[in-house]
């Protein structure tokens, strides 16, 4: 088994992260369990910060490593929040949660008609920090955005999120659903194709 850390300290990314890569023959751990800090996520678009969190992480441990940046894009507000999805409110002065994130993208599409959305994820793997040819798998996970919470389940902007063609919202899919069609499930899917690809060539070095 190889060692790869993963860019993140999420419990719920690590098992999900690790179940699907552990075939391949990584051992997954995040980067708290290997003591490297948070890296900054200075810009304005998802590759862009999940390359800067891969590269951190990998050049700390001397491990490869991979890490997701992910979000919400609504059409109407020019693609916000995006990267700023996680502190939507916080940047208006306002408590950093998710209630206050969706309470705050409510009220900034109010009298807006159109109310396309779509849930993004980008994931970046790299073999070391300086890797120039890094794997890069995105998903997009379309819907609305409704004013009205429903479901008890998910997190972020779940409850918001509607799936015109299921009738639900993404907080009302059982666990097992989501996780099969989301944003971060077409990622991961893509990204373990490309390993797989990666692993069954010829080593010519």
């Amino acid at each position: 088994m190889r060692r790869l850390v993963l860019a993140s300290n999420n419990p719920g990314k690590l098992r999900e992260f690790g179940a699907l890569l552990a075939p391949l023959g990584f051992d997954v751990v995040t980067q708290g369990e290997v003591g490297i800090p948070e890296a900054d996520e200075p810009f304005a678009t998802f590759v862009e910060n999940a390359l800067t969190k891969a590269r951190h992480a990998s050049r700390l441990a001397g491990l490869p490593a991979l890490a997701d940046d992910s979000g919400i894009c609504v059409q109407a507000l020019g693609g916000a929040p995006g990267v700023y999805s996680a502190r939507y409110a916080q940047m208006a002065g306002q408590a950093k949660s998710d209630s206050a994130n969706n309470a705050y993208l409510v009220s900034q599409l109010a009298g807006k008609l159109n109310r396309h959305a779509y849930y993004y994820c980008v994931l970046v793997f790299v073999r070391h920090a300086d890797d120039p040819c890094p794997i890069i798998a995105e998903g997009a996970w379309h819907g609305e955005v409704v004013d009205a919470p429903r479901g008890a389940g998910g997190f972020g902007y779940d409850p918001h999120f509607l799936l015109p063609a299921l009738g639900k919202t993404a907080a009302e899919l059982p666990p097992e659903e989501k996780n099969r069609v989301s944003h971060r499930a077409q990622a991961l899917r893509a990204l373990v194709a490309r390993l797989q690809t990666e692993a069954a060539e010829p080593d010519t070095r």
